[in-house]
C-alpha cells in the first residue's frame, strides 16, 4: 500500500524561504488528525523539507528523502500570481529557472520505488506539486491542474499503482 501526505499548513512569509517552512500550530492540529487514516506499522517518509516531516512525525519515526522536496524553483515571485504559475506549471508549462518536471518525476519515481521494498505499506509525505508532477507520469492524472488546485493542507491519497487510481483517505 502506498499513501501520498500533503503536509499540512505553515507558518509561511517571505522572510523564509519557503524550503525552510514549519508547521502553524493549525497545521500541528491538522497534522496529528491524520494519524487515524494511515496504516498501521507503515515506513513513514518524507520531505527533507520540515512542513512535509513534520506533518507526519505524529505517526511514528520518519525517515526523511530529498527526492520527495518540492520543486525547486528560482523566481518564483511572491505576493503575485504564484497559484497561477504552479498550476501552468503542473499542466505542463516550462517556467525559466524551475526544475524540469520530467527530473521531478525521474527523483520522487525513484524514491517510491527505493522505499516500496521495505514490504511494509509506505506514506510519503510531500508537496502539491511535486506529488502532482510525478503521479501525473506515473498514473497518468487526467487533469494535474484541477487535482492539485483540490489538495488540501493536510490531505492523503491511497495510490493503487498497478490499477492506476487515487483515493482521498480523508474526507
Amino acid at each position: 500500500m502506498l499513501v501520498l501526505v500533503r503536509h499540512a499548513m505553515p507558518a509561511f512569509g517571505p522572510d523564509v524561504p519557503a524550503h525552510e517552512w514549519v508547521l502553524s500550530d493549525e497545521g500541528r492540529t491538522e497534522a496529528a488528525g491524520l494519524v487515524p487514516v494511515l496504516p498501521a506499522g507503515a515506513l513513514i517518509v518524507a520531505s527533507a523539507e520540515p512542513k512535509a516531516y513534520q506533518t507526519v512525525e505524529p505517526a511514528g519515526p520518519v525517515v526523511s528523502d530529498e527526492r520527495f522536496n518540492e520543486v525547486r524553483r528560482d523566481g518564483e515571485p511572491w505576493e503575485s500570481n504564484y497559484r497561477e504559475l504552479r498550476r501552468a506549471y503542473v499542466e505542463g508549462e516550462n517556467h525559466p529557472g524551475w526544475e524540469p518536471r520530467a527530473a521531478v518525476a525521474e527523483r520522487f519515481d525513484s524514491g517510491i520505488n527505493d522505499h516500496l521494498t521495505s514490504g511494509r505499506p509506505l506514506v510519503v509525505a510531500s508537496h502539491g506539486m511535486a506529488m502532482t508532477v510525478w503521479l501525473g507520469e506515473r498514473i497518468g492524472l487526467a487533469d494535474p491542474g484541477d487535482f492539485w488546485a483540490g489538495l488540501r493542507f493536510p490531505d492523503a491519497h491511497a495510490v493503487d499503482l498497478q490499477r492506476r487510481t487515487i483515493t482521498r483517505l480523508r474526507a
